[in-house]
C-alpha cells in the first residue's frame, strides 16, 4: 500500500505547465508538455523515466540553464525565465549546486580547488575559498586528499569532490543528473549516502533525475515521468532508511571467511598408532 503524502509544505522551487518544444510543425517534438511540480524546502526528489521521458530536460528548466517553451519556473516565488543570463548565472552560481554523471572536475587543479571554484568565481578570496572548501572536503571523508587531481582519485571520491563542489556555496538546492550513472552498484550506494545526507544536514534540496530506481529510494519523493509529462509519484515510508541494506551488502562477503575451521581435520596423526605394531619393522 502506497504511504500517504505528507500534508502540503512551503513551496521552495516549482514549474508551473512547463512545455518544452524542440522544432516546429509535424516534426516538434514535445519534450515536456504541461508539468506542474513544487519542490519544498530540504525535500529530497527523485525525477524518474526511460530515455526520452523529458526528465532531464525538466532538471535543465528548474536549474535556469533552459528556457522553457512557455510555462513558468518559480524560485522563491520568482519566475527565473524572466531573469537576464548574467542573473541566471548568477542564481546558478549562489543558490544552485550541480553535480553531474561524469563529476566534471577540471583535471589540472587538486581536489580542494575543484571544490573552491563556486567560491572563487563568485569573488571570494583564494584562501578563503580554499580553506572553506577544505572543511567541506573533510566533512565528506576527504581530508587528506585536498591536492590530489582528479586523476589519483577513485570514481566515489571524485564524485565527493563534485558533492563538496556543489554545497560549497551553501545553495537551496542541489541538482544531481544521474550522479551514479559512471559507478559500480556498491560505490554508487556509498556517493548516494553521502549526497542525501549532507544535502539534509545543510539543509538544502535534492533534485535528483535516474533512470534507476535503486538510485529513486534514496528519495523521500519519486516523480515518475513518461513523454513529457509526470506520470504518477511516490513517497517514500516516513523514517525510511536505504543506508542500512546498503552498507549489509557492501560488507556481507566478509562473512563467508567462515569456513577456516577446517584446519581442526589436521589430528590426522592420531594414525601415528601404528607403529606400535611389532610387525611394521619387517618392511
Amino acid at each position: 500500500m502506497q504511504p500517504t503524502p505528507p500534508p502540503p509544505a512551503p513551496v521552495l522551487l516549482a514549474a508551473r505547465s512547463l512545455q518544452m518544444v524542440y522544432g516546429t510543425g509535424p516534426t516538434a517534438t514535445h519534450a515536456l508538455a504541461g508539468v506542474d511540480l513544487s519542490i519544498a524546502p530540504a525535500e529530497s526528489v527523485a525525477i524518474m523515466g526511460p530515455s526520452g521521458s523529458g526528465k532531464t530536460t525538466l532538471l535543465h528548466c528548474l536549474a535556469g540553464i533552459v528556457r522553457p517553451t512557455s510555462g513558468s519556473v518559480l524560485w522563491r516565488e520568482q519566475d527565473i525565465a524572466s531573469l537576464k543570463d548574467t542573473q541566471r548565472t548568477a542564481l546558478r552560481r549562489s543558490d544552485f549546486g550541480f553535480v553531474f554523471q561524469s563529476g566534471q572536475l577540471l583535471p589540472e587543479l587538486p581536489a580542494v580547488e575543484n571544490a573552491a571554484l563556486p567560491l572563487m568565481l563568485g569573488g571570494m578570496p583564494r584562501a578563503q575559498a580554499v580553506a572553506t572548501a577544505a572543511v567541506r572536503l573533510g566533512e565528506l571523508g576527504l581530508a587528506g586528499m585536498e591536492d590530489r587531481r582528479p586523476g589519483e582519485l577513485s570514481g566515489g571520491q571524485a564524485q565527493r569532490v563534485a558533492i563538496a563542489r556543489a554545497l560549497v556555496g551553501s545553495p537551496g538546492v542541489i541538482f544531481a543528473d544521474e550522479p551514479t550513472g559512471a559507478l559500480d552498484q556498491t560505490t554508487g550506494a556509498e556517493v548516494m549516502a553521502v549526497l542525501t545526507q549532507a544535502a539534509a544536514r545543510s539543509g538544502a534540496a535534492l533534485v535528483v533525475v535516474t533512470h534507476d530506481p535503486t538510485v529513486a529510494r534514496w528519495c523521500s519523493r519519486t516523480v515518475a515521468m513518461r513523454d513529457g509529462l509526470v506520470s504518477g509519484e511516490f513517497y517514500a515510508p516516513t523514517g525510511h532508511q536505504p543506508t542500512a541494506p546498503a552498507t549489509q551488502q557492501a560488507t556481507a562477503p566478509s562473512a563467508p571467511q567462515a569456513p577456516a575451521p577446517a584446519p581442526q581435520q589436521a589430528p590426522a596423526p592420531q594414525q601415528a598408532p601404528a607403529p606400535q605394531q611389532p610387525g611394521g619393522q619387517g618392511r
